[in-house]
């Protein structure tokens, strides 16, 4: 007969209720500050949707009216050193981490405001409304939100996109050494999103200090928790991953910051993750000035319902209780916030036609403030020496390529301790799946993570790793199709975060992936990402085609303040080439072609494997073709001068790669140089690709999906022709 056992969860979850005796013993400092941040992110949140109303916010007005209390009352349970990140709706969780930051020692709202605080004020509004002298230059408005010194790591506009991310701040903390933590804050909408799912088992499974701290207010826009999960209480998710959970009432402060206290600790005595559930409700809907029943999906009579349970009235009713603070002197706290954020929203406007109020047009930031910042200035490279393989004149080893990636990583380990490895199984299997990182675990045991097959979380946590500053992440993706599952962390994130939040932090990330065509793997492992991440902004992309070329790009790649993506590829791992015996500290710069072979009839443009290639198909045609090795992919790392020099001499450029035309990168270059250099062409740029469809798993197939020697063939005899040629 069959029989069963129960089986339960080994992680604590508990929900978390404050009595009257509770409030009654609550430092009276704390109340004070409580209430104080509480009054004035509500002024300042009614005044953005004043603006908003206006005309005067362009973009987006999430407000987190109601929801305030969650927000202030944790963040006054963490520390100076603690840092947070948060959602789309962040506003309340950026000023509060503010706020504390300027007032270090609370606020008394009795006591008048000060200019750090009027300063803070004004500089986040000026973000919201796009303005130049906004925390991020105008660039990040309401939903992109960062101040660093504060501990504020940036609110995030993808929903669960910015919970890896702070997991990296949080990894970073406990590998110096430190008992600081992080938290993130998210929706109910998030909970539900890989992102978050996969970082909930990675902290979970490292150890590592991060709350998941989950606001949930009910709605994501109309649509309720209840109609979007079978389980809405949203905390439990905490039980699948042995995560310890807290469930609240969002609308009582000082259970929040009871329930966030317990939290900081177990996270500070090095037991890991934590997850909050603090029920919200925002009182406005989704964006705007309207409440959610001027929609339809919510009755005027639950709106009412959560209204009465106001934060800043049950904060105001307990100090009253306790003679703490008079009903006058919270009016006049309430009134000195409104005033003061009504001369703030003055500085930033002025009198248009009839009586409408615009933005003063001398705020705005400069139009040539466009690019500036979407990639490091490069003044990490100066002095740097560079050494190309001609000009190499010691003593030489030949190595294969594969082996020259271990080389070079261990080099850079050993001279620089912020560098850590991290991806699927390069922790074992002698190296990876390649070898390319041998020996790594041996020598550097707590730099080299294996990590969960969970391309979102840990290229995220990288990311967050990169903007911490303390560290230089490499992080490996065994297939380049992997971007697509982590398309958010590689483009939306990592690619954008330093012209996002205003052009002036680093992302000094590296990400290893290989080109596997040929090797049977099919279409979801075959993939040259050369093209789709050359048309994404923030990164620069390398493709080294010899072993001594790999070491001195690698080397560039470590020392820059941009991610990087170093593409290499299977055809090369065994490739043998010769490389300095004792000098691995030499560079080659972004921005440095090498012309691998000298002609005069055609230039050939091509990278990686595709560069032998080229040569084989040049001389066995005896085409006089100059051969060109881009090295560098990314739109500012391409050396025109080589380009256009060779350009101007042949008249004829053959652009060749490997992979598949729809994400071709010569799509993009042939633009390029048809734009810059078109009256030198005596024809249109010609192309050689692969086919329109990924390569199939069949050796016919695949063979048929890629470019190889026989396509070049192709290529040039296309180019002779239209010269009036033959070979």
């Amino acid at each position: 007969m069959t029989t069963y056992d129960t089986l339960t969860s080994t992680a604590p979850w508990r929900a978390v209720h404050v009595t009257a005796q509770d409030w009654h013993t609550a430092p009276p400092t704390l109340l004070a500050t409580m209430l104080t941040q509480l009054h004035w992110i509500r002024a300042f949140e009614e005044t953005v949707l004043d603006l908003a109303a206006a005309g005067l916010v362009h973009g987006p007005a999430h407000s987190s009216i109601g929801q305030e209390g969650g927000a202030v009352a944790s963040i006054l349970a963490l520390g100076a050193g603690d840092q947070i990140n948060g959602s789309h709706r962040g506003h309340h969780q950026f000023l509060a981490k503010a706020l504390q930051h300027v007032a270090p020692d609370g606020l008394d709202p009795r006591a008048a405001h000060g200019a750090a605080i009027d300063a803070v004020l004004q500089k986040t509004l000026a973000e919201i409304m796009g303005l130049a002298q906004g925390f991020c230059r105008g660039r990040g408005g309401s939903m992109h939100l960062r101040w660093l010194e504060a501990g504020a790591l940036g609110t995030n506009a993808i929903v669960g996109g910015g919970v890896p991310l702070a997991a990296g701040a949080a990894w970073a903390h406990r590998h110096a050494g430190t008992d600081r933590v992080a938290v993130t804050y998210f929706g109910d909408g998030a909970i539900n999103i890989g992102s978050v799912l996969e970082t909930m088992n990675l902290t979970a499974a490292w150890k590592t200090p991060l709350c998941f701290f989950v606001e949930n207010n009910r709605y994501a826009v109309s649509t309720t928790v209840e109609e979007a999960t079978a389980e809405p209480r949203l905390s439990a998710r905490g039980q699948a991953f042995n995560i310890p959970a807290w469930k609240v009432d969002g609308m009582d402060p000082l259970a929040v910051h009871t329930a966030m206290a317990e939290a900081v600790a177990h996270m500070r005595a090095g037991h890991g993750p934590t997850i909050i559930e603090a029920d919200v409700y925002r009182f406005f809907h989704q964006n705007g000035p309207f409440p959610g029943s001027a929609f339809g999906y919510r009755t005027k009579e639950e709106e009412a319902t959560w209204r009465a349970r106001d934060p800043l009235l049950r904060v105001a009713t307990e100090m009253v209780a306790r003679e703490l603070i008079t009903a006058d002197e919270i009016d006049s706290l309430r009134a000195r916030c409104k005033a003061t954020m009504q001369e703030i929203a003055e500085r930033l406007t002025e009198a248009g036609e009839g009586a409408k109020r615009q933005v003063r047009v001398d705020l705005w930031p400069r139009a040539d403030f466009r690019d500036v910042g979407l990639r490091s200035d490069q003044q990490e490279f100066v002095g740097m020496r560079v050494q190309e393989a001609a000009d190499y004149a010691g003593t030489t080893v030949t190595r294969k390529l594969v082996d020259a990636v271990a080389d070079v990583v261990t080099r850079r380990m050993e001279t620089d301790a912020s560098i850590v490895v991290m991806g699927e199984d390069v922790h074992r299997l002698k190296g990876g799946t390649n070898g390319a990182t041998r020996g790594l675990k041996d020598r550097f045991p707590d730099r080299v993570l294996g990590t969960p097959i969970s391309e979102n979380a840990f290229a995220g946590l990288g990311g967050g790793l990169a903007m911490d500053g303390r560290y230089r992440p490499i992080v490996e993706f065994m297939y380049p199709d992997f971007m697509w599952v982590a398309a958010d962390q590689i483009f939306n994130q990592i690619g954008k975060a330093r012209h996002m939040f205003g052009g002036d932090i680093d992302v000094p990330l590296v990400l290893r992936t290989k080109v596997a065509m040929g090797t049977g793997y099919g279409s979801q492992h075959s993939m040259d990402p050369a093209g789709i991440v050359a048309t994404s902004p923030g990164w620069r992309i390398v493709a080294p085609s010899t072993p001594y070329d790999y070491i001195g790009l690698m080397n560039t790649a470590l020392l820059s303040r941009d991610p990087v993506l170093v593409i290499e590829h299977v055809d090369l791992y065994a490739s043998s080439g010769e490389i300095p015996a004792d000098d691995l500290d030499y560079f080659i710069p972004f921005g440095s072609a090498c012309v691998r072979r000298a002609g005069s009839k055609v230039t050939v443009l091509t990278y990686l494997a595709m560069v032998d290639k080229t040569l084989q198909a040049v001389e066995a045609l005896g085409v006089d073709a100059e051969v060109i090795d881009l090295r560098t992919l990314d739109r500012a790392s391409l050396d025109w001068d080589t380009i256009g020099a060779s350009v101007r001499k042949t008249n004829n450029v053959l652009i060749v790669e490997q992979g598949a035309r729809g994400t071709s990168y010569g799509a993009m270059l042939s633009d390029e140089i048809q734009r810059r250099l078109f009256d030198w062409l005596d024809q249109p740029v010609k192309r050689v690709t692969g086919g329109e469809a990924s390569p199939s798993i069949s050796k016919v197939l695949e063979r048929a999906a890629f470019a190889g020697v026989e396509e070049v063939m192709d290529g040039l005899r296309d180019v002779l022709a239209d010269l009036g040629e033959a070979s």
